[in-house]
Formats: C-alpha cells, sequence, structure tokens
C-alpha cells in the first residue's frame, strides 16, 4: 500500500471518527431534551390527576392516601384519623417492615403547611405511635420553615408536586429517600376560579 492510499485511509477513518462522535453528541442531546420532555409531561399529567384530590373530603383524602399506601405494597394498612387521633391518619407497615405513620392535610391548593403543623405531629409521631417513618402528606405545598423544620427531624414530607407523582404511579419507596428542600417548584397554586 502506498503512502497517498495510506493517507487517505487514515483521513476516511478519522473523518468517520469524528462522524461517529458528532452523531453520539448529538444523540445525547436529543436523549436529555426527550427526557426534559417526559418529565415536564409527567409533572403536567400528575397535576391533572390531583384536581380530582383536591374535591375529595378529609376523611375521602386519607382512605385515599391509605389506598395509595396499599397499592405500593404497603401491609396492616389503617386509616386510624378522626378526633384525638394523636397526628396518625393511617399507619401501616411499608414492605420492608418499618412502621409507617401518615399524617394527612388536604387543603386547598392555594394553602401552604408550616411549621406548627409539622410541630404537632413531630411531637406525637414516634412517641405516641411508634413510627420509623413518619410521613406528611399535604395536597399543597410546605413554607421554608416547615421544610427546614422536618429535615431536621427526619420527617418525611409529600408536598403537592410528590403527590401528583404518587397518584399518578410513583411508587412510596421512591418518594421517602427524597430530599423535599429541593424537590417541587415550591411555588404556592393560584385558587381555583370556578
Amino acid at each position: 500500500m502506498g503512502t497517498g492510499t495510506l493517507l487517505l485511509v487514515v483521513s476516511v477513518v478519522l473523518a468517520a471518527g469524528g462522524v461517529a462522535a458528532a452523531l453520539v453528541r448529538a444523540g445525547r442531546r436529543e436523549a436529555r431534551a426527550e427526557r426534559s420532555r417526559l418529565a415536564e409531561q409527567a409533572r403536567v399529567q400528575a397535576l391533572r390527576s390531583m384536581e380530582a384530590m383536591w374535591r375529595l373530603g378529609d376523611r375521602e383524602f386519607e382512605e385515599y392516601v391509605a389506598e395509595l399506601c396499599r397499592r405500593d405494597g404497603c401491609t396492616q394498612v389503617r386509616r386510624v384519623g378522626g378526633a384525638n387521633d394523636l397526628g396518625a391518619d393511617v399507619t401501616g407497615l411499608l414492605p420492608d417492615g418499618r412502621r409507617l405513620v401518615v399524617q394527612c392535610k388536604r387543603y386547598a391548593k392555594h394553602r401552604t403547611v408550616g411549621s406548627p403543623d409539622l410541630q404537632r405531629f413531630n411531637g406525637t409521631v414516634r412517641q405516641e405511635h411508634g413510627a420509623d417513618v413518619p410521613l406528611f402528606v399535604a395536597s399543597c405545598t410546605f413554607t421554608g420553615p416547615a421544610r427546614a423544620f422536618a429535615a431536621r427531624h427526619g420527617l418525611v414530607l409529600v408536598d403537592v408536586d410528590l403527590l401528583g407523582f404518587w397518584v399518578g404511579g410513583t411508587p412510596l419507596t421512591a418518594l421517602l429517600d427524597l430530599d423535599i428542600g429541593r424537590s417541587g417548584t415550591h411555588r404556592r397554586l393560584g385558587p381555583d376560579h370556578d
């Protein structure tokens, strides 16, 4: 093989490598864009499914949360909320056997849950109910001080954004380890104007 032919082969190989690298980069960009598009689509779909949630009564909301727990493999799930419930609306065992105690707040979407609600829950959830996993589920957002309190005391928060994903099929166990301080939009939703 002559020098000219060898240079031609090397040039073709280098050009093909450059084209392949460009295609790989373009493919990665497309994959990132598609993941972003799918995540946004899932977020919008989850919020749409929440519309029915805001029409439920408090007791119905607690029953619905209990049903979500059952769907995700929790056992011995009971709705126990009511007068003098000491902060426990739903109790059960996670699939790994840890005791789950849930406080549910079905507030209008434009409201927030503040630190005092979490302080009351924290005061009873472990001592009175023996929770391994204290879970506070709200149909709205949590205030900054409430999120900070939850982080300091090991409370798991599921706000309107995460609740939408849970309702949409994301398993509870996937939500338990999320950092609520960095999840969701933290923006209050506007009230309905029907």
